[in-house]
Order: C-alpha cells, then sequence, then structure tokens
C-alpha cells in the first residue's frame, strides 16, 4: 500500500515536460499594456506561462548584466537595449514595437493650478520627477532642458509607475511621466507638452541569449510584433512604428 500511495505523488510532484515558464523583464510603463498582451498570449500558447517583471529599465539593465535568467527584454530605451547587445546578451536582432511621449501629470482638480512647464519651477509647488538614471528620468531632463525650465524636484522616482503612484495620491503637485501612463490612472489629469518641446521613446524587443526557452521566446517576441500585439498597444495609447 506504501509503495502504491508514493509512486503517484512522486509523478505529481515532477516537472511538466510541455509546460514552460518565461521571464519576460518589462519596462513599468508597459504594466497594462504587456499584461493584456500577456493574457493574450497565454490563451493562444496554453503551455506557456509568462511571468513579467517590470520595473525600470535601468535596474532591469543590470539585472540582465548580472546574468539574471531573463528570456525577452522589452525596455523603453534603444540604448538600453544596445548595452545589453553589446555585451553579447541579445539573441538575433532587436526590433522597435512601440513608441511614447512625455506628459505632464497633476493631481484630479490640478489644486497646483499647473498649466504649463514653467510651473514645474515654481518653488511652492511639491514637483516629482523619474531619477535621472532611468529612461523617463533623462526624457523629462530633455524636455526641461529644451524648454529652458531649470525644475527643483522634491523627489526623484525609481520608476514612472511609482511617480505616477505620488501624484494620484496627491502628495505631489505635478510632474512629468509618459503620456501612456496618464491614460490609465485614477485621478491624474494630463497636461500636453508642446511639440517643439517633447520627445519620442523608442521600445524595443528582443529575446536573450540566454534563454533556456528560445522557440517560447521567440513566439513572445513574435506575437507582440504581430497585428494582435500592436492591436493592444493602439488600444493603451502608443505610437505603432
Amino acid at each position: 500500500m506504501a509503495i502504491l500511495l508514493i509512486a503517484p505523488c512522486a509523478r505529481a510532484g515532477a516537472p511538466d515536460p510541455d509546460h514552460v515558464e518565461l521571464l519576460v523583464a518589462t519596462a513599468a510603463s508597459l504594466t497594462d499594456a504587456f499584461r493584456d498582451i500577456e493574457k493574450a498570449f497565454e490563451d493562444a500558447h496554453p503551455g506557456i506561462d509568462v511571468v513579467l517583471n517590470l520595473g525600470g529599465s535601468s535596474l532591469l539593465r543590470e539585472q540582465i548584466l548580472a546574468r539574471a535568467p531573463v528570456d525577452a527584454f522589452a525596455p523603453a530605451d534603444v540604448a538600453i537595449m544596445e548595452e545589453v547587445r553589446a555585451a553579447g546578451l541579445v539573441s538575433g536582432t532587436a526590433r522597435v514595437f512601440a513608441r511614447n511621449t512625455m506628459a505632464i501629470a497633476v493631481p484630479a482638480g490640478n489644486p497646483g493650478g499647473v498649466t504649463g512647464l514653467d510651473d514645474l519651477a515654481r518653488p511652492e509647488l511639491l514637483v516629482g520627477l523619474c531619477a535621472e538614471t532611468v529612461p523617463c528620468g533623462r526624457f523629462t531632463r530633455q524636455v526641461l532642458l529644451m524648454a529652458g525650465v531649470a525644475a527643483q524636484p522634491d523627489t526623484e522616482e525609481p520608476n514612472v509607475r511609482a511617480l505616477l503612484t505620488k501624484i494620484e495620491q496627491g502628495e505631489l503637485d505635478t510632474g512629468i511621466v509618459y503620456a501612456t501612463d496618464v491614460r490609465v490612472a485614477n485621478g491624474v489629469a494630463a497636461i500636453p507638452i508642446p511639440e517643439e518641446y517633447n520627445v519620442t521613446t523608442d521600445y524595443p524587443i528582443a529575446i536573450m541569449s540566454a534563454t533556456s526557452h528560445p522557440e517560447a521566446a521567440a513566439a513572445f517576441v513574435t506575437y507582440v510584433l504581430s497585428d494582435e500585439g500592436r492591436t493592444v498597444l493602439d488600444r493603451h495609447g502608443f505610437h505603432l512604428p
């Protein structure tokens, strides 16, 4: 009896050879779009479980350079992908699949009376920016430099979603985020940045050379680039290349 009981338990604990867990390192600004893509992809590929590692692109880059077990990478900056490629960690070619711009974000009701970029230099306002080490922070500073605005941030956040949360909760009067992030936040309004001061960021995606699941990773990248993936990205406000 003991042998008969143990054997089925051993089989139940054995790994499923037909199941793949795919780790995708993804820029925080892609959170909502990639969660929708994750669900749709898994519905179409029932043997693959996509696990999203969401965070600042610079932090994700450091994890990959430290040889974290990542199967595919989608940062918010081509330059970051190039660093990973130069380290020999990209398999094949990285492809740009989406583009984004920046926007001024304010809490609902705009209590600070923000109307444009110049207001980010008002000393009485609580201003938040992404840290300069992440793409949204670097692009924000390009915007401010072109507009000639000397903002003095009260906080610098590690990724755009952390900044957006503080604006949403009314802890800050304003900040600069990706235009797509304002679309999905509750209690946050957007103030457009004039085109002559705005910047566009490209989002590349690639398979990592150390992946243990190259076929599954290729299938996911193909899905992101497909008409189905582009439809999801368009619905979330991303520009399509």
